[in-house]
């Protein structure tokens, strides 16, 4: 049985991480590295069904990643999309989680494979220029009305600096669950769901999600104070909601 162009592509590529609903490999086209993400086919699906909703959901989110793109939010470039198959191609982005360098998380099965840059002091930043770099990017794309669905510090990723003493560049990633909306409500989740994130991470992180806001908050201007108050009362239900049990 012969095999499509994306297939074989995946049979040459290094299979760098499982999921639930994909598989991340790395691979080239050329000289250029690119990160294929292929969502398998699911068995308890019906046939049809499984392939509707993968063509979906990857149209979705190239969409999601190419109008960010135009709205000048830090995330990979669409290299290539494969609905039929299931694949999806990003550009490489070489440099390391944001979860790995900040205090408090516990190791993951491929921490042994740290880049060179194992540091904030290798990437030219600190914690709080960190947290900045992470406020702006999630108001830009707020701005851009597309709510990323999934944001947590395993999903950004600081990109190395051409050279030391240059600053790095903070990069939004995974895209999957991430859809269009200018409801308010959608974007006070979003930072909720982050803010969760970071506390069950990176324990004492208060003061570093303060830092996000507070950047958030300068680039959303006069946006900011009516998803400041959806904000607050997401966080009333969530407390509620643990209350309840």
């Amino acid at each position: 049985m012969a095999f499509s162009p994306s297939q074989n592509l995946i049979t040459v590529s290094h299979n760098i991480e499982q999921g639930a609903e994909a598989r991340v490999y790395k691979t080239s086209i050329g000289t250029t590295p690119i990160l294929l993400k292929y969502r398998f086919n699911k068995q308890y699906r019906h046939p049809s069904l499984d392939v509707s909703l993968t063509r979906a959901r990857f149209a979705g989110e190239a969409r999601a990643l190419l109008k960010c793109l135009r709205s000048g939010v830090n995330v990979p470039c669409v290299r290539m999309v494969d609905a039929k198959d299931g694949v999806l191609g990003l550009e490489w982005i070489d440099g390391c989680s944001v979860r790995k360098l900040l205090p408090g998380a516990e190791p993951e099965d491929d921490d042994e494979q740290m880049p060179i840059f194992q540091s904030l002091n290798d990437y030219g930043t600190a914690i709080d220029g960190l947290m900045s770099l992470i406020g702006q990017e999630i108001a830009k794309m707020h701005l851009a009305d597309i709510i990323h669905g999934d944001l947590t510090t395993s999903n950004m990723m600081l990109r190395c600096p051409a050279r030391r003493g240059l600053p790095a560049t903070l990069y939004l990633i995974d895209f999957g669950l991430s859809y269009v909306s200018s409801l308010v409500e959608d974007k006070a989740v979003d930072l909720y769901v982050l803010e969760r994130a970071f506390s069950s991470t990176h324990p004492e992180s208060e003061p570093m999600f303060s830092s996000v806001l507070e950047a958030y908050e300068q680039k959303m201007g006069m946006e900011w104070p009516v998803v400041k108050r959806k904000l607050d009362d997401v966080r009333l239900r969530g407390r509620k909601r643990s209350m309840v049990g």
